[in-house]
């Protein structure tokens, strides 16, 4: 393989998330009583940090809207995980790569624990290595902390290892964060953002299908 350690993005990426975390978000506006912003554009809330989202969507501020955090975990965790699907090829995907030796994790913003039953969901929990997200205080939610944490995770050094990494995802997000770490980044258009704004952040390479993906890697 090209790379040592790759890196994938979950929401957008390895799983199509929209609905459940749509509709999270609708329990969460609803429960404290805002106006409801027009969720209609996935892009402006699948990829950024959760409590971002409620400050510049939702326009709250930051005591509401950590208590909307609060809410969104709470729906989620029991009912929107549960309206998560694998991208069609993302399965064969992860075990080519793990046929072939490589370190595999999923660096997220998500809450760490809820991007492992997500994986538990789905059915590839056992195709990672490692499983990278936020805290529940809301730290380690950007990808320029959670590269890093990932690799180390892998049993990698970020400064040692840096040409051996990878960091796939569909949102500028994730291409920011790969640039800020100055580790290579593939964007994958089927998700839910925009080859614009991942060009925006230095992205150069993108991939329209998972098969498409492992083409790139080798």
């Amino acid at each position: 393989m090209k790379y040592k350690y790759i890196l994938f993005d979950l929401d957008g990426t390895v799983s199509e998330s929209a609905a459940g975390i749509r509709r999270s978000l609708e329990y969460a506006i609803e429960t404290i009583g805002c106006p409801m912003p027009n969720l209609d554009d996935y892009t402006l809330y699948v990829g950024p940090p959760l409590i971002d989202t409620f400050l510049n969507l939702v326009g709250l501020d930051t005591e509401t809207a950590e208590r909307g955090a609060e809410l969104y975990r709470s729906y989620y965790g029991e009912y929107g995980k549960r309206l998560n699907r694998t991208y069609q090829g993302i399965p064969e995907l992860l075990k080519k790569l793990r046929a072939e030796n490589a370190k595999l994790a999923i660096c997220s913003s998500k809450y760490e624990p809820f991007a492992e039953e997500i994986l538990e969901i789905l059915g590839v929990r056992d195709c990672f290595d490692a499983v990278c997200g936020s805290n529940i205080d809301g730290s380690r939610k950007d990808k320029k902390d959670l590269i890093p944490y990932a690799v180390k995770s892998l049993g990698g050094d970020l400064e040692r290892d840096r040409a051996e990494v990878v960091m796939l995802g569909d949102t500028w997000y994730d291409a920011q964060g790969a640039r800020l770490c100055g580790v290579d980044f593939i964007g994958a258009t089927y998700g839910y953002g925009t080859i614009d704004t991942m060009q925006e952040q230095g992205a150069k390479v993108f991939a329209d299908t998972p098969e498409a993906l492992y083409a790139l890697l080798k």
